[in-house]
Order: structure tokens, then C-alpha cells, then sequence
């Protein structure tokens, strides 16, 4: 994703003749080797690989410099998405994957998230269910998380804990009788129907929703 100067990288020793910083992001740096341009990268990797005016540099430290780089993009670009709502490992790895990250990059990258605890599809099903569970019901928010990704084995072990039958038909029986005031004026039968399906939609039991219509109507 580098663009660099290929004559450039002709030859079998290489000196780094200058070290610029770009005038559009003081964040990165210009990379000159044998007087050209080679490459731009982030300050951070200055300092991460010790880069310096002067230094004698092979084919293979060239591509370690290229390759790091890489790394920290996708390190960021990750971070950068995290950062506008929480996702699942899966979700992390698409975008990443879709960005044109090398599959070496996107898993360090995830390793890396892990690590810090920046990703966790236990957390993630935790704050999912939280923020869906007022309004939909189990079934309906387990589809949700396989399609995300997490494991079922996880998702059934933080539904359970977060969402037992008795918290779910509280919400569904809430949320039928809000329902309920669009039906007005329609025959019991069709609203019967029409509430029926609508609960259904929304990811609750068949016998929450039998419960429910029984209660109501």
C-alpha cells in the first residue's frame, strides 16, 4: 500500500539520506534513501526502528520498515472504528479484510486488540443485549449476534444470565400494549393476528406470545 520509488530499491545497500516531515500531516514522515523518495510513514515507526539520516539499511529492513507500517495503519484504522460504536472480532476482521489488509496483518491486528482488551465478543453480546434488550426478544437478538459472529455458546451463556423468561416477558407484554393502540378500532381476531406477528418479528418465544395474546385479548 507504499508508494515508494522501485529504482530506488535496486541496489543491495541502501543509506537513509533524509527524513522529512509532510507538510499536509505532521503525523508522517518522508523517507529518502540514495537522495529519492522511498516511502512516507508515521513518526511513531521513526522511533519504533531507530530510523535515522545516516543509517545503512538492506532490502530486508526496508521491507520490515514497509511491513510495520502496514501494521500500525491497521492498528489504527481498527481503533478508528471502534470508536464509533462497539463490534464483535468478526465485524473487526471484515473491515479490515475489506480495506485490503494481508491476512498476517489482520490477525496480528486482532491479536493485538484482544491482547488490550479492546475487543471481547463476551462484552460486545453483554452491551448488545443490553441495548436491544428492552425491545426484542431472545431469539431475535441471538440471530443478530451469530450474523456478528459471536459464538452461540457465548451468546446462550450471556442471554441466560441477562434475559430469563421472566425479564423477557415483561418486555414483550410492555411492548404489545404500546402496539396495542395502533390496532384501535380493528376486530379482535385481526388484532389477535396482527399482534401475534408483530411479537414474533421482534424475536419472542411462541409461548411468551401465547401468554401475551391470552392476557390481552
Amino acid at each position: 500500500m507504499l508508494e515508494r520509488e522501485e529504482t530506488v530499491l535496486l541496489k543491495k545497500e541502501f543509506e537513509i539520506t533524509k527524513l522529512e516531515t509532510q507538510k499536509r500531516n505532521n503525523n508522517r514522515i518522508s523517507v529518502y534513501i540514495n537522495n529519492k523518495y522511498a516511502f512516507g510513514v508515521h513518526k511513531d515507526i521513526i522511533y519504533k526502528l531507530n530510523l535515522e539520516k545516516g543509517k545503512l539499511v538492506d532490502q530486508n529492513f526496508i521491507e520490515k520498515i514497509i511491513k510495520t507500517e502496514e501494521q500500525k495503519k491497521a492498528k489504527d484504522y481498527a481503533i478508528k472504528i471502534l470508536s464509533y460504536r462497539p463490534r464483535s472480532q468478526k465485524e473487526i476482521k471484515d473491515k479490515l479484510e475489506q480495506k485490503g489488509y494481508e491476512n498476517q496483518v489482520v490477525n496480528r491486528t486482532l491479536a493485538w486488540l484482544r491482547e488490550y482488551k479492546l475487543i471481547d465478543d463476551k462484552e460486545f453480546a453483554k452491551e448488545y443485549i443490553k441495548s436491544k434488550g428492552e425491545k426484542y426478544g431472545g431469539s431475535r437478538i441471538k440471530i443478530e449476534l451469530i450474523r456478528k459472529g459471536v459464538e452461540e455458546e457465548i451468546i446462550d451463556s450471556v442471554l441466560n444470565d441477562k434475559l430469563n423468561d421472566e425479564k423477557e416477558y415483561e418486555i414483550a407484554l410492555e411492548q404489545a400494549k404500546k402496539k396495542m393502540k395502533a390496532y384501535k378500532g380493528d376486530e379482535r381476531e385481526a388484532v389477535y393476528r396482527k399482534l401475534g406477528y408483530y411479537l414474533q418479528r421482534r424475536g419472542f418465544s411462541y409461548d411468551i406470545i401465547s401468554k401475551i395474546l391470552r392476557e390481552l385479548l
